[in-house]
């Protein structure tokens, strides 16, 4: 451990924390408080930039809370993201109000949407980022920080 004493996170620092997710009533979202710390390279794409930004200089031992904007975190909620489709569409899945289901995206991924609506013909899908437009609190303790490796 000695040899990583010292070290910030920075671009290509790999780092191992636990962080908490909240949100704005302090409701949690995430967290790996009660399993494995997550590990990451910065820069990876695994955090959106708005959350690897607060980090950037912190070295083991440290935490921080950090409140993450929209903008910053998964993005405002975009009413065009929102998608009726017919009831006929899905197959033996009766869509709930609340259900995320999984659906294919024109590039041949998949796309998760949360059912907002359901009608006798209708079937209204909301796919912006379930945290979309949300502020988020973001609460880290950083465990280590380390030059990544490159595989």
């Amino acid at each position: 451990m000695s040899d990583s004493q010292g070290l910030r996170i920075d671009d290509g620092m790999e780092v191992t924390l636990h962080f908490t997710l909240r949100l704005e009533d302090g409701t949690q979202v995430d967290s790996t408080r009660d399993k494995a710390p997550a590990t990451f390279q910065v820069g990876d794409g695994n955090l959106p930039p708005g959350f690897e930004q607060p980090l950037k200089g912190m070295g083991a031992g440290e935490s921080g809370s950090f409140e993450i904007a929209p903008e910053h975190g998964f993005g405002q909620h975009n009413p065009q993201n929102i998608q009726v489709l017919k009831r006929e569409d899905f197959e033996s899945d009766a869509p709930e109000v609340g259900m995320v289901m999984s659906f294919a995206d024109p590039a041949g991924g998949e796309l998760p949407g949360v059912i907002k609506a359901v009608e006798d013909q209708r079937v209204e899908v909301d796919f912006n980022h379930p945290l979309a437009g949300r502020t988020l609190t973001f609460e880290v303790e950083v465990l280590e920080v380390k030059p990544a490796t490159t595989h």
